[in-house]
Formats: C-alpha cells, structure tokens, sequence
C-alpha cells in the first residue's frame, strides 16, 4: 500500500467513527497532495457547503465519501525521505560580552520529520533557530542544506527555508488578497491562483476569515495565516517560533495536529522545527525533542538509552506527602520531590508504571494527574 493510499484509508477510518471534524481535514490532506485543480476545485466548493450547513454530518459524510473516492483514483507522485534535508555539527554561538553562549548543537532532520525545540526563556531557541534559517551566523561548526534543487539566489532561498518568528509584521488588505497576491510573485496564473489559495484557507481552517483584515483577527488566526502563506511557498524547511503561544489549549492540539499532518504531505514534505513552552502536546507530535538549557543541548534519545535511569513519575494529588510514602512503602521508593505544585516521584529501574498505578489505588490516593515522564524531556526541567 502506498502512503497516498495509506492517508485515504485513514479518512475513510476518522468518517466510519464519525469523527467528521479530524475527518475533513484529513480529507482536504488528500485533496492537496494530488495536485489536482479539478479535485481542488471540488474541495473547495464542499468547504464552502460544509460552512453553510455545520449540522449536516449525515450528508457531509456522504459528500466527503464521493469526493475521497475520486481521489484515491488520481496517482500522486511521492516524494523520498530518506535524505536528510539539514544537517548541523558542533554549532556554537558566542557573544563577545560572554554573557550567553549556546551550543555545541549537532542534529540531523529529513523531510516528513517534526522536531521540538523546548526550555525556559532565554535559553537560546530563538537564537538556534535563527541560526539554522541563515538570519544569524555561527561562531564555530558546520551547517549544510540539501534541497531538491540547489537555491540560485537568496530569494530562492527563502522560499526553501522559512522561518516564522513569534510576533509577525503587520499587513493590509484582506487574507484571501494576500495569499493571492504570494502565488501572483510565483507567476501563478489567475484561475490557478484563485484555486490554490481558496484550498489553502479551507485546509488551514480559515474559511470563515477570507475576507477579514489583520486586525479584525485573533493572534492565533494571524498565526494560520502565517503557515497559509508559507505553504503556498512550498518550503522545504520550516522553523516556527513559539506557533502556540497565546492559543488555548483546544487550538494548541488542531494546530500541531496540522503541522504533523502537513509535515508528512505525500508529495511535498517538510522538514518542521518549532519551539514551544508545551512541552507535553509538542512530544505528541515531535519525532524527536530537543532540550536547551543555559545553551546546552540534549534530546530525548538519551533518555530512551539511558537503562540506569529507573521509573519517574510526576503526580498531582491533594494527598499529603506522607500519604504517597505510605502508598509506595513497596514500590522501590528512591525519592519524593515536591516540584512546580506537583511530585515528582523517582523510582529504582525494576519498578514498572503499572505497579505504581495499582499501589496508588489501594491506598484510595485522589489522583488528579499522573504521567511517566521517564522518557519525556520534562526530566530535564525537574532534575
């Protein structure tokens, strides 16, 4: 089975479960990847009827079934992923005031893949992707691209890699102008253009918002608009600086859900990393996490390769401290940190979750929230 029949297998599963809302964004997925204006032009126009009757699941259901059929007949030419599109060795920056230095930071990320970047503030995430969009230099290693076609100027770079920063500039106009007047710059055609940008603004979510400005939008929807007129670009590489900052927690999971998705477009893949304070909902979606602290850099494969570390486990609980030692008397017990409002439980390597998990209960422990956190770079934040 090919990844292009993997994907309308998958939206044929989210509408048998009827989850119509992951579903139709599954399907405009699809949609994008063949490249098919016909086909766009059909999603588009379902969009359009989907915003006009948001109650009609039955035949939303129906309708998205008969278009989905169509595309799963269209071939679609799928790009590889095994070469890996940036590659960074021993990168450090350093100021001459030696008040911060960052690095050395060695990684390697193919298209399809989705890196976190996580740490407090002022640990040099912003500083690390700037360096790998080429906005700021290194002071020591070595940074390599391979694109699918060598960039011929800087413009043409930009277009490959793209670095969104946290705040975006102002624009006028509306959106849907706007994200014309991208793919105009690309010479695109104008029936062309009108299509692929109203396909864009269905599958970001933006329906509704085509004709508002930038100021008669939300932070989180100028966001989208950002990745709309990225995407139109069709970069290679993509960095985001803090995408989820000032998104509630609901639109934080759709829009990284997004990403992922995007990420893994069938046949125009993007290498994604982004930075983020959500820890837990970026390790969701991220293939691998990458932790800075004062500078430094470490990722989460250490963790899964780290056999000495036993079981950690982070509890909340309106039970008392003594109450969780009692209920872990025979559990291998080796610390309790109380940590940012939470416990933070260490336990000797033999000690399984599930073991935990059954000892609270018998104790009759209020559990608000539990999570291992043996393999999450959250470690790092509570070590």
């Amino acid at each position: 089975m090919t990844k292009h029949q993997e994907r309308v297998a998958e939206v044929d599963h989210f509408f048998d479960n009827k989850d119509t809302v992951l579903g139709f964004r599954k399907l405009l997925d699809c949609a994008m990847d063949t490249q098919n204006m016909a086909i766009y032009r059909e999603a588009v126009e379902l969009t359009d009827w989907k915003e006009k009757f948001p109650s009609y699941t039955e035949e939303l259901t129906e309708k998205s079934g008969n278009l989905l059929r169509k595309i799963e007949k269209i071939p679609v030419r799928e790009q590889p992923l095994e070469k890996s599109v940036l590659r960074a060795r021993n990168i450090l920056k350093s100021y001459a005031s030696n008040r911060f230095s960052l690095g050395p930071v060695s990684m390697e990320i193919r298209k399809g893949q989705v890196y976190g970047l996580v740490g407090e503030n002022g640990n040099g995430k912003t500083t690390l992707l700037r360096i790998l969009a080429k906005e700021i230099g290194h002071s020591e290693g070595e940074l390599h691209y391979s694109f699918n076609e060598e960039p011929e100027n800087d413009y043409d770079l930009r277009t490959k890699l793209v670095y969104i920063p946290q705040r975006t500039a102002k624009w006028y106009g509306s959106l849907k102008d706007n994200l014309k007047f991208v793919l105009a710059n690309y010479g695109i055609p104008s029936e062309e253009n009108e299509t692929r940008t109203l396909m864009m603004i269905a599958r970001l979510g933006l329906w509704n918002y085509k004709d508002l400005k930038w100021n008669e939008l939300s932070s989180g929807y100028k966001m989208r608009f950002e990745l709309a007129r990225t995407l139109l670009r069709k970069p290679e590489i993509l960095l985001l600086d803090e995408p989820l900052a000032n998104l509630d927690v609901l639109a934080q999971q759709v829009i990284l859900e997004d990403l992922k998705s995007i990420a893994n477009s069938v046949n125009n893949p993007i290498a994604l990393i982004l930075s983020s304070q959500q820890l837990y909902e970026v390790e969701k979606v991220s293939d691998k996490v990458i932790f800075l602290k004062n500078g430094q850099y470490k990722d989460n494969s250490e963790l899964a390769s780290d056999e000495n570390v036993g079981l950690i486990i982070e509890i909340d609980t309106a039970n008392s401290r003594e109450d969780l030692l009692n209920a872990f008397e025979n559990c291998q017990l080796e610390k309790l940190n109380f940590n940012g409002g939470v416990y933070v439980a260490h336990f000797s390597a033999g000690t399984a979750f599930h073991e935990v998990m059954s000892a609270l209960g018998k104790a009759r422990i209020n559990v608000i929230y539990i999570r291992n956190i043996s393999s999450s770079t959250r470690r790092f934040f509570v070590s």
